[in-house]
């Protein structure tokens, strides 16, 4: 009696154990969607000094040139990390508060609505005019002319690297044991700002992000009575998602490129005296690694 009160108990420790498990039944929704949570990086960006003026700034995009695909059999032609960091790195901008980004990954959609806007609402004669001068004069259908972009913003997703790290423990006792193993993983993007008016590269950041991956498991083998055995197993994995973890080398290196640029003079502050703020002086140091 005693020893199947004892395997019942265990029964629901395991049961207990595997409902705080991330992913305890996927047949069920784990939460209503929710905004990305926010990182030390981004909260930091948010935080920056506020600018002179906004810097009008454009992105045309921002490729994965790693090469690196999912190992199989997980798939053969899904990239190991996001095509999509174009929009992380605009939606950077604008939390950062530092620039004004104008449309450019989407051109050609926008110039297709302008030209149906057009259609709808002929130019008048003078309008006509100045547009075959070379003039930028706003129409009557209020139609205004695009904002040109002081800043380019290029680079892209330069490597990614598996198994940087691995390793682990673990212990077993009388049929119970106990494993812990962690794998790390790295990703790399470059950042260069661009003068449009020369071509002139500003400035250039290379930030590194590692990717981190840890694997617990639990399990007693163990004869509770003659030609009866005892199995039970629980664990759990935790990963860090790719695309975070390029967002936040993203936000990182704009922040290099904000407060390098400042201290190179190529832009500045509201208050000249902001290049002295601990959270800017930490990134000029190089010391934000979090």
């Amino acid at each position: 009696m005693m020893r199947a009160s004892f395997v019942l108990s265990l029964l629901l420790l395991l049961s207990a154990c595997s409902s705080l498990g991330p992913n305890h039944d996927p047949a069920k929704p784990t939460g209503r969607p929710s905004l990305t949570p926010e990182t030390a990086t981004h909260a930091d960006l948010r935080a920056l000094p506020p600018p002179k003026g906004a810097i009008v700034a454009a992105v045309y995009g921002f490729r994965d040139l790693t090469g690196q695909y999912k190992p199989s059999p997980d798939s053969l032609y899904s990239t190991a990390v996001t095509q999509g960091a174009a929009a992380m790195l605009v939606k950077a901008m604008l939390d950062s508060h530092w620039f004004s980004p104008v449309e450019r990954e989407g051109l050609q959609d926008l110039l297709t609505e302008r030209r149906i806007v057009r259609a709808e609402h002929p130019a008048p004669a003078p309008a006509l005019k100045a547009a075959v001068a070379g003039k930028a004069v706003q129409s009557d259908d209020g139609e205004a002319p695009l904002l040109p972009a002081t800043i380019l913003f290029e680079g892209g997703i330069i490597g990614y690297e598996s198994n940087v790290r691995t390793g682990g423990a673990g212990a077993a006792y009388l049929g119970t044991g106990l494993t812990d193993q962690y794998q790390t993983d790295q990703v790399t993007v470059n950042l260069r700002a661009v003068d449009t008016r020369t071509g002139r590269i500003l400035e250039s950041v290379t930030m590194t992000k590692t990717i981190y991956s840890q694997a617990l498991d639990a399990n007693i083998f163990r004869y509770v009575t003659y030609k009866r055995l005892l199995q039970l197993e629980t664990g759990y994995t935790r990963n860090e998602p790719v695309q975070l973890c390029v967002q936040e080398a993203l936000q990182a290196a704009l922040i290099h490129v904000i407060v390098e640029g400042a201290r190179d003079h190529l832009w500045g502050f509201k208050d000249e005296r902001a290049l002295q703020q601990p959270l800017v002086q930490t990134y000029l140091k190089g010391e934000d690694g979090r």
